[in-house]
């Protein structure tokens, strides 16, 4: 199933079935399956107990909240599409919730305030006809706190999302799903229903090896929060997206953003935050981006590493026990850690435009030295000299699609969307570059180069006793 060039070596084989053995004992779990991916496609998969390896990778479980991102992937295809801002507040699209004035962007980052559950009963043991209207989903207390002022995490809010993507596309949740997420994505096994092989969900009990079966149920209106079954197959391919992007789903750079933190960290909690529709965390000395779920008798875990292009997938069929999500965290270290991704091979430019050569080399912000290096497709990078300061990559053309009109934005760092340009004299020099209203120049404060403020006269000098 794997090929050569991506298939794990035996020792790192070995690590990852003891990982998840390890999980499904201690943690006490009828079974657990995991997959690992990487460059394309899923490595490893393995299960516990053994009697489940043999379909491991396509074995339905249910993965709870995971489906929030599948929503937030919808979401986002409405954006780039135009059919909606991710600043519109939500009645300019959906009227009539009473909470309308959160942006589409406060909903997919949990920082509209809404409140975290739908009213009792327990929309996740209930079947979803009890709630046949978002009113019911909401109830009457639907503000819990301002909006946008913190993260607070709101089933809720991803039913309003849904609904937003049937409200637009003018089609079912599980349609547009089906349509242009899954069978672009060729995840054959994920589906709002169990198809068979589907694991059974189960209760264990605390303090005895005995156990119980839960209820599975319709989620309805609640289903774009975490309704979706699946399989670690499908998953790894999802994780695998997640990082990449896919033109026939959703660009890079929408991904990207995606995984860009929208909202603050809680207090104490400085190594997680929340994107647009996926969770984000650091984790020995790497970031993880993808996201848990839980359901009764389920719980799944789903974290990709871009840096290190390795994913990982957990799914139980416990509604406690093991924490899938540390599982996925440290099947990618040890993956990460133990055959660490190979470099592409340095190569030269195809061509080289010899204006923006003779950009390169070192620039001076005052008397903080910098370095500016050409890189593919007429981009450029500029670092501070000697380690820590702001620094970022910028590509050509202002609208950042690679254009030739003398000016680059910025893409990561302080200079995020800025603006770089180059500033030439009457006879075509350069005098200096203008980056966000920073004049950068070849020397420090280089007398004829449009230093803000101008230059004394008199030049460097020593300082006399």
């Amino acid at each position: 199933m794997t090929s050569p060039l991506t298939a794990l070596l035996p020792a790192t084989e070995r690590a990852l079935l003891h990982r998840v053995a390890t999980a499904q004992s201690e943690g006490r779990t009828p079974s657990l399956v995991a997959g690992v991916a990487r460059e394309g496609g899923t490595v490893w998969s393995g299960a516990r107990p053994s009697a489940e390896e043999t379909r491991a990778a396509d074995t339905q479980y249910r993965i709870g909240s995971i489906t929030k991102t599948f929503t937030a992937v919808l979401v986002m295809r409405l954006r780039d599409e135009g059919l909606l801002d991710l600043g519109d507040p939500l009645e300019k699209h959906l009227p009539g919730t009473g909470v309308g004035e959160a942006t589409i962007a406060q909903l997919l980052g949990h920082s509209a305030g809404l409140s975290a559950e739908s009213p009792a009963p327990w929309w996740e043991r209930t079947p979803g006809t009890l709630r046949p209207e978002l009113a019911d989903v909401l109830g009457e207390q639907t503000r819990m706190h301002p909006v946008g002022r913190r993260h607070h995490y709101s089933n809720p809010g991803y039913t309003l999302l849904g609904s937003l993507v049937s409200a637009v596309r003018g089609d079912t949740w599980e349609n547009v799903l089906r349509n242009e997420i899954l069978e672009p994505l060729a995840l054959n096994r994920t589906s709002v229903e169990p198809q068979s092989p589907s694991a059974e969900g189960w209760a264990v009990h605390p303090w005895a090896d005995v156990l119980i079966p839960e209820p599975s149920q319709d989620l309805g209106l609640m289903a774009p929060a975490g309704q979706l079954w699946s399989t670690v197959g499908d998953l790894c391919r999802f994780a695998l997206f997640l990082a990449e992007g896919d033109e026939r789903v959703l660009r890079a750079e929408s991904v990207r953003e995606m995984r860009t933190p929208s909202v603050p960290a809680e207090a104490g909690e400085w190594e997680a935050t929340y994107g647009l529709g996926v969770q984000i965390v650091r984790s020995g000395g790497r970031t993880l981006v993808g996201h848990g779920g839980s359901l009764p008798g389920f719980l799944a875990g789903l974290w990709v590493s871009v840096e290190d292009g390795v994913a990982a997938a957990v799914l139980t069929n416990a509604t406690s026990g093991p924490f899938p999500s540390l599982v996925a965290a440290d099947l990618v270290r040890i993956v990460a850690e133990a055959e660490p991704r190979i470099p592409e091979p340095w190569r030269p430019l195809p061509e080289i435009d010899q204006e923006l050569l003779a950009l390169t080399g070192s620039w001076y912000w005052g008397t903080h030295s910098f370095v500016l290096r050409l890189c593919a497709d007429r981009g450029l990078e500029l670092r501070p000299l000697g380690g820590g300061g702001r620094g970022s990559g910028f590509v050509a053309g202002q609208d950042g699609q690679g254009g030739q009109d003398g000016v680059w934005t910025g893409q990561d760092g302080y200079f995020a969307g800025e603006t770089l340009r180059v500033v030439r004299r009457e006879d075509g020099s350069v005098q200096h570059l203008d980056l966000g209203s920073f004049v950068f120049t070849r020397q420090p404060y280089e007398p004829d180069a449009g230093v803000p403020g101008g230059v004394d006269s008199e030049g460097w000098r020593g300082l006399q006793p």
